[in-house]
């Protein structure tokens, strides 16, 4: 055999592999996303009771009025009681389900976990929703620029880190005793890849991504599934049981492939992406100051 045609069988069994890749991803992705709709694992098995943290707004509410909708009891986990008791009455009174509520700070430090741990005990909590978490600005900035920095550090990492690690501290054991439970941790699109401009809360997100990985490794055969999702409530809740990491719907899923493919890794750390993206952040916050000056001046005539 020459070899040229060695070349060409090493080029046909890539092809091949390639292929087939291919198809189990697309495969993976409709059983996920559409299969999933379909035959929708029914949660009420988990449990009577399910925790969601940071539940008054957001993804958070959605996920703990989709909980109740699928026949669960729901305990809300926030910091401003006046929004968890608006929440707790329109669950109640639309869905029908029990509901609790227990007012904390997760920014606090670990200090907050023992009461939080009176108000659960006796009670069979099926799922987890790690949902709570914080950015430290609303724009692209570098990480000497944090606002406040020494204060908003330590708070990002009790909020995003610390409480997923000691929410499922405090669930983990009963469900091992019940040989049966779901841990959903809220991470993001960029828990999953660097991003710069954002460190330390990718770096934050990154933690939940994996923690939920190996978590979920650990557990798996003990009755437990821990999936880390980064997108809608309902489509992600449908995805239980078929993947450790969701998107959260195709649409997600779909524009994070294409992101990979036209923003690699190695574009996105360079030092001119980088650049061009601390300037773009720039030139956005200067609009809207010149903005809110252009409102303040019509306010003023």
């Amino acid at each position: 055999m020459s070899f040229t045609e060695q070349l060409a069988i090493i080029g046909g069994l890539t092809v091949v592999f390639q292929l087939l890749r291919l198809a189990w991803r697309c495969w993976c992705g409709f059983r996920q996303f559409v299969l999933s709709e379909l035959w929708r694992v029914d949660l009420k098995t988990y449990g009577q009771w399910a925790v969601v943290t940071g539940a008054t707004s957001g993804i958070g509410k959605a996920y703990a009025c989709e909980l109740a909708q699928r026949g669960l009891d729901v305990i809300l986990v926030s910091r401003c009681d006046d929004k968890l008791r608006m929440i707790a009455k329109e669950i109640e009174e639309q869905y029908g389900q029990k509901t609790r509520t227990i007012q904390v700070d997760f920014t606090d430090s670990r200090r907050i976990y023992p009461a939080i741990a009176e108000q659960l005990e006796g009670l069979e909590i099926g799922i987890l929703v790690n949902n709570v978490g914080m950015t430290y600005s609303d724009h692209f900035a570098y990480f000497l620029e944090i606002p406040d920095a020494e204060q908003k550090i330590t708070h990002i990492i009790n909020c995003n880190m610390l409480s997923v690690a000691q929410m499922t501290r405090l669930v983990l054991p009963g469900m091992v005793e019940r040989g049966i439970g779901l841990i959903v941790n809220l991470s993001s699109e960029v828990g999953v890849r660097p991003q710069p401009l954002l460190s330390l809360y990718c770096a934050t997100k990154s933690f939940v991504t994996f923690f939920s990985q190996c978590l979920h490794a650990e557990y798996k055969s003990k009755g437990i599934i821990v999936q880390s999702a980064s997108g809608f409530a309902r489509e992600a809740l449908n995805t239980v049981g078929q993947s450790s990491y969701t998107s959260g719907s195709l649409s997600h899923a779909l524009q994070n492939t294409a992101l990979t493919i036209l923003l690699p890794d190695w574009f996105r750390m360079s030092s001119f992406a980088v650049r061009k993206l601390r300037d773009f952040a720039a030139s956005r916050e200067d609009g809207n100051v010149r903005e809110e000056k252009e409102q303040l001046g019509q306010k003023e005539e």
